[in-house]
């Protein structure tokens, strides 16, 4: 398991740019990303760990249970990121 599975992170490149995702697994310089929607568990996002910026989140997520090898289901990660996007925008209005 990478230093960043399990992480939340924000797209920088590509025609997601802007969008939240979790980091599934890692393979060198690559990373496979999922957001429960359109990049779900069984077709993760490749993506070079550049494209992306870690977020910082304290609380319990999806990605916790990533990192535990522990069943986390699209479900989940679609309504944690929709929870997140909505709390962000919250914070800096």
């Amino acid at each position: 398991m990478g230093e960043y599975t399990g992480l939340l992170v924000k797209s920088t490149a590509g025609h997601d740019k802007g969008e939240f995702f979790f980091i599934l697994r890692e393979e060198g310089e690559y990373i496979y990303l999922v957001d429960g929607k359109i990049r779900r568990l069984d077709c993760p996002k490749k993506k070079k760990k550049k494209h992306v910026i870690p977020l910082l989140w304290e609380k319990q997520s999806p990605g916790d249970k990533i990192r535990e090898n522990k069943r986390v289901t699209d479900e989940e990660i679609k309504h944690f990121i929709r929870c997140f996007k909505r709390e962000d925008q919250v914070v800096r209005r």
